[in-house]
């Protein structure tokens, strides 16, 4: 007789096993009506599985995280469904649920092409209608790998073979369709709805591995309802058109190709923004108290060893050999780099905190299929910084770096950020106890600094926990920028330390940070934010002087001159063109403000002025415009 506990405290009692279905429906007929999956224990469970013991059991509707993500799981069992009646050859291999949607990977000769996504999302939702029965099965290994190679399924053979022993094979029956799955699912097709809508295909390595045969990855989206569905793909039409591989193009400022691939090409343009962002921040950094340092990009494997990254990161790491028998490694971080210049000399503890910071390259094995544009890339610059100081000083600093982070993003036009504080990860260095001290330091610091924050469970870095700086775009979408780290490990495994009151040697904190983390990501944020549309202080080409007429060329030129003289990154465009051909053209290269100059502006020592995005153009004297630039660049545009 199960004692069935719900989320107010109440207790229910059955005389016999009892389903997540007959709960929710003892409770009431809308919850019936609304339920999608169970919570038994903190584990989630089938609506219709049998409880037979007393437990701790919650209703899941499809408006909570955890139904949303059911739903689209689901969603990927029924693609599945769909495409093996539309192509029984087809083998099937995983399809989990994803941010924003799912994906399934499939086994076929020919390619899918977008008429397919739409045959295939009309049988999806012929088989919603049917409302098909989900039921789950436990069944025997060794049948369960025979039945799929009978059916011609060797992916999903090879699924169940590396299974643990330990484990139960559970198998999932809709309709006449059988799949691999842990579960739980939905009671029936017919729950899902209509609120999901295929999207792409792109090409995945079986496993992720490049080494393994190529499949076709059909991705989706699905909502708890069509108004939510709605709503995202206006934003996905909208992050389309900020595509800032689309606006890096237009703008000039890079390109990549097959035989650098995850590295940049930055043109003029964009390395001019590039470094816009590093006088920036070094700008920053000097104010804050930071020493700017250099340290190299290839370092033996001994010290990748000691630093624990080898046994931690190896696998993204690009590797050589010399002839004379040594491994060496380019640099993944910049970590290990400034622990050997902090080293250098004898350290007090009244020296500290020390900070230092360097713009390092870094390189990281990324697969090819991840790779995408500026967002993730193989080579790239990190904004690092790392404060050597003591455990006393670990709350002044970190408040600090908050205050520095924070005011940064409102710079960029970045007002809403979410903080997280993730915690030890599976893999990592150092023991439990040092964890426990890292994490109460970076608690309590984070918790005097007055900030709101949430928590992301075992998403630390190897060597520490963190806090997460999560970037909130004008369109809605969440990027996981800066972060701060409190390292208690590796400053004891590379031999730092410093002299501390008692005149004994002691080992020094180590507080990891980064503000944009990788600059070229950050670029790509940037454009896509404000739709290639920079504030004019950042924007690598801030103003186009275009001419009228040929008459107006030296002038053009004068002011050209002027306009560089105060700092103002300047061009001049006289060819023998219509005004309105060369203001459109400029105006699509995302050029914050054109000066336009024919006969009268020439006579009058005046400039026609337009910003991007006004239809409007305003006469300003010549001086008094630049001048009224170059104050809204100092300011940061804070007064336009």
């Amino acid at each position: 007789m199960p004692n069935i506990q719900l989320p107010d405290g109440s207790i229910r009692s059955y005389d016999v096993a009892v389903t997540g279905a007959t709960i929710a429906a003892d409770i009431s007929r809308s919850l019936a009506k609304q339920s999608i999956t169970v919570r038994v224990d903190g584990e989630l469970w089938d609506l219709n599985r049998e409880i037979e013991n007393d437990a701790s059991v919650e209703i899941v509707t499809r408006d909570d995280d955890d139904g949303l993500e059911l739903l689209r799981h689901d969603c990927a069992h029924v693609l599945a469904e769909a495409v093996k009646e539309l192509w029984p050859e087809t083998q099937v291999t995983i399809g989990p649920a994803i941010e924003n949607g799912f994906y399934y990977d499939f086994a076929r000769e020919e390619p899918f092409t977008p008429e397919d996504l739409e045959t295939i999302e009309k049988r999806m939702r012929d088989i919603v209608a049917r409302d098909e029965e989900i039921q789950r099965e436990v069944w025997n290994r060794d049948e369960a790998i025979q039945f799929f190679r009978d059916q011609g399924e060797e992916y999903k053979a090879q699924i169940i073979e590396d299974i643990p022993q330990d484990e139960a094979i559970t198998l999932y029956r809709q309709g006449d369709f059988i799949d691999l799955c842990r579960g739980p699912h939905l009671p029936s097709t017919g729950k899902l709805g209509k609120a999901f809508r295929l999207t792409r295909v792109s090409g995945a390595y079986w496993r992720g591995d490049s080494r393994n045969a190529m499949l076709q990855r059909i991705y989706g989206t699905a909502w708890a309802n069509e108004k939510q569905l709605k709503q995202y793909l206006l934003q996905l039409e909208e992050a389309e058109k900020r595509d800032h591989r689309r606006l890096g193009r237009i703008m000039g400022l890079f390109h990549f190709q097959e035989e650098a691939p995850g590295a940049v090409f930055w043109h003029p343009r964009g390395w001019t923004l590039f470094q816009n962002l590093i006088g920036y921040m070094r700008q920053k950094q000097n104010d804050a108290g930071y020493v700017e340092v250099n340290t190299p990009e290839l370092m033996d494997r001994s010290l990748w060893e000691a630093s624990g990254h080898w046994e931690s990161f190896g696998e993204h790491m690009f590797t050589t050999a010399t002839e004379d028998g040594r491994t060496y490694a380019i640099k993944p971080m910049n970590c290990p780099g400034h622990v050997q210049i902090f080293k250098q000399g004898i350290t007090s503890y009244r020296d500290l905190p020390r900070r230092l910071s360097e713009f390092g390259k870094v390189h990281r094995y990324e697969p090819s299929g991840a790779l995408h544009g500026l967002l993730r890339v193989r080579a790239f610059t990190q904004d690092d910084a790392h404060i050597f100081c003591t455990p006393e000083q670990i709350t002044a600093e970190t408040i600090a770096v908050c205050d520095l982070i924070l005011g940064i993003y409102r710079d960029f036009g970045f007002d809403d950020v979410i903080i997280k504080f993730a915690d030890r990860p599976e893999i990592r260095v150092g023991a439990d106890e040092v964890w426990d001290q890292a994490e109460a330091a970076l608690k309590k610091a984070l918790e005097a600094s007055g900030l709101e924050y949430t928590y992301n469970p075992g998403e630390g870095a190897f060597y520490g926990p963190k806090l997460e700086f999560v970037l909130r775009d004008a369109i809605g979408r969440d990027w996981q920028c800066g972060t701060h780290q409190v390292d208690l490990n590796l400053a004891g495994r590379l031999g730092a330390t410093y002299i501390g009151e008692d005149g004994q040697k002691h080992t020094p904190v180590i507080l990891h940070r980064v503000v944009f983390g990788s600059l070229e990501r950050f670029i790509g944020i940037l454009l896509e934010h404000h739709a290639g549309n920079l504030p004019l202080w950042l924007a690598p080409l801030q103003v186009k002087v275009l001419t009228i007429t040929s008459a107006a060329d030296a002038y053009a030129l004068e002011v050209v001159e002027k306009l560089r003289a105060a700092g103002i990154n300047t061009d001049a465009d006289l060819r023998n063109e219509k005004i309105s051909y060369k203001v459109r053209e400029h105006s699509v290269a995302k050029v914050p403000v054109l000066m336009a100059i024919g006969q009268r502006e020439v006579e009058e020592n005046t400039v026609a002025l337009r910003r991007l995005g006004s239809r409007q153009q305003k006469v300003v004297a010549t001086d008094a415009a630049i001048e009224a630039l170059c104050e809204e660049i100092r300011l940061r545009g804070a007064t336009a």
